[in-house]
């Protein structure tokens, strides 16, 4: 009795809270599918996965009219993991405490743009998630080819960003500077600390950015994480082409990865069609050795409604014989392949937004 009526205070506290807002919004996506991987070496394995063409997630997004033009609000987001029921095992943050994994921010928005703070995604992300067919989810995820990822590929915590406001004429651009506060023993000054920005132009079917970030390094003797792409994508309407270039380097490492992936409607279907290949190089010892992979995917999209879909995506990924990458981790394998190994596999599952 007295749990419940303690939950009953919570919830009346948190609905008091809401009605001072403008809106409140709840929203999300739950995406489940049935995968079946095998690497090269381990054993086959079908498991019951989570984010096969859309991230789960549960948000919750609110913003106050303040005046004068003026907005203040907020958004929080956190992982879903719909198949055990915890934050997202995959998620960056899951397991160190953090509930909202994929963003928790606060802003404040006028006629002269966006001003947020929190945890965020980085400018370096957008390229290679908004310019990929598969959007970075799934077993068609053209960063599984990636062979030099830094702490902040996705997103970075004490986050302080800037974003233009949306009325350039079709420019559009951000800037970001997070802190590094970490406190581990043995890291370089600063550990983990990043700044970058993107600028755009989109106008009609035509849209283009280029982004620049770079990030402390934990180790002083391998510099800074530098990261430069460049990506578009052109809309025909019976289908649109779309792409990205990266440019990952550290002192004497540098990893370069290309995508290039179409979306293909008809009537209340999709095809996505996708190829990715990366090329990490290391000058450290003489001569310098360099390793290559690649991946090819798609993916059948059936639109049973604008918020449901059903789905399936086979994708096959070769390594060079330095690497062990896989289209899948976690519980979705038995292990990494070996050296110079295949990784492949399909799956078929269910998205819906609500």
């Amino acid at each position: 009795m007295k749990k419940s009526l303690l939950a009953l205070a919570v919830l009346g506290a948190f609905a008091g809270a809401a009605s001072a807002q403008s809106s409140v919004t709840l929203y999300g996506t739950v995406d489940l599918s049935g995968k079946y991987v095998k690497n090269d070496g381990s054993s086959k394995r079908v498991s019951l996965a989570r984010d096969g063409i859309n991230s789960s997630q549960l948000g919750f997004r609110g913003v106050e009219d303040l005046g004068d033009g003026l907005k203040a609000g907020f958004d929080l987001l956190a992982s879903v993991g719909a198949d055990s029921g915890d934050i997202g095992a995959g998620q960056s943050g899951a397991g160190s405490g953090k509930f909202f994994t994929r963003r928790s921010v606060i802003k404040l928005i006028g006629n002269w743009g966006e001003l947020r703070g929190g945890r965020d995604y980085t400018p370096t992300f957008w390229n290679d998630t908004i310019y990929d067919a598969f959007g970075t989810n799934g077993l068609g995820d053209s960063s599984h080819v990636a062979q030099l990822l830094t702490s902040t590929f996705v997103r970075a915590d004490n986050s302080i960003g800037y974003f233009l406001p949306s009325n350039l004429g079709g420019f559009y651009g951000q800037v970001m500077m997070a802190s590094a506060e970490s406190t581990q023993v043995g890291q370089s000054s600063n550990a983990g600390r990043y700044f970058g920005g993107r600028a755009g132009f989109a106008a009609g079917p035509f849209d283009v950015a280029v982004a620049y970030g770079t990030q402390r390094s934990a180790a002083p003797t391998f510099g800074d994480d530098k990261t430069i792409n460049v990506g578009g994508s052109y809309d025909f309407g019976f289908l649109k082409v779309m792409g990205y270039v990266n440019r990952d380097s550290q002192t004497n490492l540098k990893d370069t990865r290309g995508s290039i992936s179409t979306v293909i409607p008809f009537g209340q279907s999709e095809v996505h069609l996708g190829y990715s290949r990366s090329k990490a190089t290391n000058s450290t010892v003489s001569p310098s050795v360099s390793n290559t992979i690649w991946q090819a995917a798609a993916t059948y999209q059936y639109n049973l409604s604008k918020r449901t879909a059903l789905y399936g995506t086979v994708s096959t990924l070769n390594n060079g014989d330095l690497s062990r990458a896989s289209i899948a981790g976690g519980t979705s394998i038995t292990a990494a392949p070996i050296l110079g190994g295949d990784s492949k596999g399909f799956e078929v599952g269910m998205r819906h937004f609500f």
